[in-house]
């Protein structure tokens, strides 16, 4: 069965908490169906700013995108997340990652950890949560029964079992930090290689009773009846690949409205993500797209 699409837009700026709410509510104008905050430092702060922006919104659901679970203990993040669903009406979809960047823990004066004691520490918040928010003993108690929506988001193998298992939404990021590099800097997969993680996804996942959403975030939107111009001045971030390879990649949508739509669809097909999220600086020129998907 072909999910219908989805649109989330991922917040990364706060200036005043009027302009915020005004952001939040040309989002939802444009048509997005979720709003979603990042979780890292110098950045706006996940919960109070999905709390913010449900109070100036009606219809979109808000999530974090991703919560960078080394920052937090799981027992402080049940609270904050049954908190959060309450204040936003049950709005709420919990959006869990390993983090990737390996200065902010240091700023934060954090344990940074092996990439397998990350994945450990995510499976065990993932399990407490699970086990706090659907106590009835705990209090608050999430708005949403037995918890919110939980999406995960990564690409190895362990995380991908771990959504598998768990997560509601499968999130994938269409990248790959270099291996031993923790700056944060990505390596774009090839669609190829994004068939593959898809594919091991979908192996872990034959066991679950009901499909997972899947997710893909995108890193460009631009809206352009010249493909190959616009694509120019990103091949020095991607010397490895040729122009033609560079206008492949799911997370790059250059073209037309028509040619973005188009490219949509046939990933979907594809790889099977029906819930795309862009990032906030391309949320606008966006907003066609989703008017030509609608209903789709």
């Amino acid at each position: 069965m072909t999910r219908p699409f989805r649109f989330g837009v991922n917040m990364v700026a706060l200036s005043t908490g009027d302009a915020w709410r005004e952001k939040c509510r040309k989002a939802e104008a444009l048509g997005y169906d979720v709003i979603l905050v990042a979780d890292h430092l110098g950045m706006p702060s996940p919960f109070p700013s999905l709390v913010a922006a449900a109070e100036a919104t009606e219809r979109p659901r808000v999530g974090t995108f991703v919560l960078n679970t080394g920052f937090w203990n799981p027992t402080l993040l049940a609270r904050e997340v049954a908190t959060a669903d309450q204040l936003t009406g049950g709005r709420l979809e919990v959006g869990l990652g390993t983090g990737y960047v390996g200065p902010e823990h240091d700023v934060a004066g954090l344990p940074w950890g092996t990439p397998g004691e990350r994945v450990d520490h995510l499976r065990r918040t993932v399990e407490e949560l699970d086990r706090l928010l659907g106590s009835d003993e705990h209090q608050p108690r999430p708005l949403q029964q037995p918890r919110p929506p939980l999406l995960v988001g990564g690409n190895g193998d362990r995380l991908l079992k771990l959504a598998a298992e768990h997560a509601d939404i499968a999130a994938f990021t269409g990248a790959k930090a270099a291996p031993g590099d923790s700056s944060g800097k990505m390596s774009h997969l090839t669609p190829e290689e994004l068939d593959e993680r898809v594919a091991t996804y979908r192996r872990l996942a034959a066991g679950r009773s009901a499909p997972a959403e899947l997710n893909l975030l995108t890193q460009l939107v631009e809206v352009t009846g010249d493909r190959r111009r616009a694509i120019k001045p990103l091949l020095d971030y991607i010397p490895h690949l040729t122009e033609d390879a560079a206008l492949d990649l799911p997370l790059l949508l250059v073209g037309t409205v028509r040619q973005i739509a188009d490219q949509l669809r046939a990933q979907r097909e594809r790889y099977g993500f029906s819930y795309i999220t862009v990032l906030e600086p391309y949320f606008e020129a966006f907003g066609p797209v989703i008017e030509e998907l609608a209903d789709e």
